[in-house]
């Protein structure tokens, strides 16, 4: 099951979440489509046999694990 990271939009700025989007790296996405909500991304996800991450932080990383926690 390879990990997928749910990142939330729009990336990298303050502000409010205006939804959520399924990422395998920095640069490719799993899907176009943007989920409203973090939960609607992580059932997703697992739909696809994924392991979500989700963000600990607004402004992620991707290479740095302490942005990074597994989604229960």
């Amino acid at each position: 099951m390879p990990n997928v990271y749910v990142e939330p939009l729009p990336k990298h700025r303050e502000g409010a979440i205006e939804g959520y989007a399924l990422e395998l790296s920095a640069t490719l996405r799993l899907t176009t489509v943007d989920y409203r909500t973090q939960a609607e991304a992580i059932k997703a996800a697992r739909a696809n046999g994924h392991k979500p991450l989700v963000a600990r932080v607004r402004k992620t990383d991707k290479g740095n694990p302490d942005h990074w926690r597994a989604a229960d």
